[in-house]
């Protein structure tokens, strides 16, 4: 299974990093796992809905020319479906059996994305109703899919 994890701006902060590598090392035997970045819009604090729009559609356009035209796609949405990391393996393992070998989640800027990525989706997900820095977001996601294929192999998960 090929995994590619698209999001907006650049992970600086090496705490970030680090939790991220450390999932990355540990998803080895599992699944190949890709992280790509995509530049995020540079906008002032104080955006008018329009300009918000404009800064969205032009992070989706850099999202959608990294999303492979295969590529079954959840994009992390707060107005998803809150699932179980049961669920997220069930998923990710029928989808496997289905014969889809490669998978995109997408996690939008620090504003959303645009309607042509949620147009993209084949399954919008959320991780709960909170709003989680984006950063932090990545480590959460790439534990999860870590976490996914332990339940799939039946493995125990180190706690």
């Amino acid at each position: 299974m090929f995994i590619q994890i698209i999001a907006v701006g650049k992970l600086k902060e090496k705490y970030w990093t680090d939790g991220i590598a450390e999932y990355m090392k540990r998803l080895g035997p599992y699944a190949k796992v890709t992280i790509t970045e995509v530049a995020d819009e540079k906008a002032p604090d104080n955006m008018s809905e329009a300009e918000e729009e404009q800064v969205k559609n032009k992070e989706g356009e850099r999202i959608l020319a990294q999303i492979k035209s295969e590529a079954f796609v959840f994009v992390l949405a707060i107005e998803g479906q809150t699932w179980s990391s049961e669920q997220i393996a069930q998923q990710i393992d029928k989808l496997g059996v289905d014969g889809r070998s490669s998978i995109a989640f997408v996690i939008g800027g620090s504003n959303g994305v645009s309607s042509a990525v949620m147009k993209r989706a084949d399954q919008l997900l959320s991780f709960g109703r909170i709003t989680y820095p984006h950063q932090l977001m990545r480590v959460i996601l790439v534990e999860q899919v870590y976490r996914a294929y332990k339940i799939i192999r039946r493995e125990k998960y180190h706690k």
